[in-house]
């Protein structure tokens, strides 16, 4: 039977020194809708966390909701795939919005493919 795939809060990205922290160490992969920023932490044992930024550029606060909860789902379903020990912050632009959930995790997948940061 497979383990259920969860995203507890411990596998987010939650303090803005985190989120700065990707930033300023770490690299970019941008696309047409999504901006992917990622930066490998010193130990490769820990799991992968992400985290999501949704301006309010994307549109009022039902749509950056809708738009977080697909960018978070897309990273639910693929966690297992991401190397260990890698933070990764994933941008929505105002596109990100008007794109339908598949778009999105194509786009998402094509940019985690560009950045290596999944298991070989």
């Amino acid at each position: 039977m497979q383990q259920p795939l969860r995203f507890p809060k411990s596998r987010r990205l939650t303090r803005g020194s985190e989120f700065r922290r990707v930033r300023t160490e770490g690299k970019t992969v941008r696309g047409a809708t999504l901006t992917i920023g990622f930066f490998e932490v010193a130990e490769p044992s820990t799991t992968a966390r992400a985290g999501f930024i949704t301006s309010k550029r994307v549109g009022n606060a039902a749509v950056r909701n809708r738009t977080r909860r697909r960018l978070r789902e897309i990273f639910r379903m693929h966690q297992h795939k991401i190397r260990g020990g890698i933070w990764i912050v994933t941008i929505a632009s105002a596109r990100a919005a008007r794109g339908t959930f598949h778009a999105l995790e194509d786009e998402w997948l094509r940019l985690a493919r560009r950045a290596s940061i999944f298991v070989v």
